[in-house]
């Protein structure tokens, strides 16, 4: 059997560079140095290679075609992932109990799913398969890892960004969602970090926050038209706009658009997610982009870790976003 130093001669590195390549997968090395490293392993049958079986919950699409694409796009990241990673391709499940019955073919899991799971569900998955990252929302934080873009921050960046911008009366658009944990919440952790966040910066939010509902393009068009109906007339228009998601955005878009609302002159409009319809709205629209590709190389290398150490203590990872700035707001330079 080939040696560690065998393998760093071949393939032109340090013997440390091998190990830490093969054993810390936060190691970061270049990607043809990388590959060039995992190939000699491969030629010589050096068996410190880890290539764990890994599944992936992947829950049934909404029925919501932009909802659904962004889901989609992960997927197919994660599959691109897997294979820059020199890892075997996960397989794909749409059933946390055909996952749990199926338990035993596998080392780990990823979800990539926002379903709130029944609690009696998560812990038998557990007991069955301990190992799982959980991307954009975690059920069961006290069980398995996690990482998410850190929205709340995204709050944050967007109200500063507004506010730099001379906007002072902004309002929230968003729909019904989970909070990290084993419950089901009426506020997504969008809308209740826009209120925590617009409260510490002295915002007024009373009667500004239109959250209710399924993120749809419908219900962004639905919420919009509420906003002007309860605003316009009364002279209590808001002068900016922070959309949760893209989805929503596309309708609201519409409406200000039906309604005769200037966009950005009158009302600023800001988003998340950076799907490719924000390039195509009218006017486009500014939207927060979320790096699906680190996402996907987080949670693999979160579910190594944790499968080569035994870890006990989850870790829950957030990854900032970056604002794409387009003609529904533009930031002050």
């Amino acid at each position: 059997m080939a040696t560690l130093k065998e393998v760093a001669e071949r393939a032109g590195v340090s013997q440390s560079t091998v190990s830490r390549l093969l054993n810390d997968p936060s190691f970061s090395i270049k990607e043809e140095t990388r590959r060039r490293v995992l190939r000699v392993c491969e030629e010589l049958g050096y068996r410190n290679v880890f290539r764990p079986a890994i599944a992936v919950l992947d829950a049934p699409p909404s029925g919501e075609k932009l909802q659904d694409a962004y889901f989609s796009d992960l997927r197919k990241v994660l599959a691109e992932c897997a294979e820059s990673m020199e890892l075997d391709q996960p397989t794909f499940i749409r059933s946390i109990r055909e996952l749990t019955e199926r338990a035993a073919e596998f080392d780990g899991f990823i979800t990539v799913d926002a379903t709130v799971f029944p609690e009696a569900d998560l812990r038998a998955l557990h007991a069955a398969l301990p190992h799982g990252v959980c991307i954009d929302t975690n059920p069961a934080p006290r069980l398995f890892d996690s990482v998410r873009p850190d929205l709340s921050q995204t709050m944050l960046d967007a109200l500063d960004a507004m506010i730099a911008a001379g906007r002072r009366r902004i309002a929230f658009l968003g729909g019904v969602g989970s909070i990290m944990g084993m419950h089901d919440y009426p506020e997504d952790i969008r809308e209740l970090s826009f209120r925590q966040w617009a409260a510490h910066l002295g915002l007024e939010t009373g009667g500004l926050v239109y959250s209710s509902g399924t993120f749809t393009v419908e219900n962004g068009y639905h919420l919009a038209e509420q906003l002007v109906a309860d605003h316009r007339e009364a002279g209590s228009m808001p002068d900016g706009l922070i959309v949760a998601a893209d989805v929503l955005a596309v309708g609201a878009l519409q409406a200000l658009n039906a309604l005769r609302v200037e966009v950005p002159d009158e009302l600023a409009v800001v988003s998340v997610n950076n799907q490719s319809i924000a390039r195509y709205t009218s006017p486009p629209l500014s939207s927060y982009a979320i790096d699906q590709r680190e996402l996907a190389r987080m949670a693999f290398s979160t579910l190594i870790d944790g499968l080569k150490h035994e870890r006990r203590v989850h870790r829950h990872i957030l990854l900032t976003t970056e604002l794409v700035p387009r003609a529904s707001f533009v930031p002050q330079a």
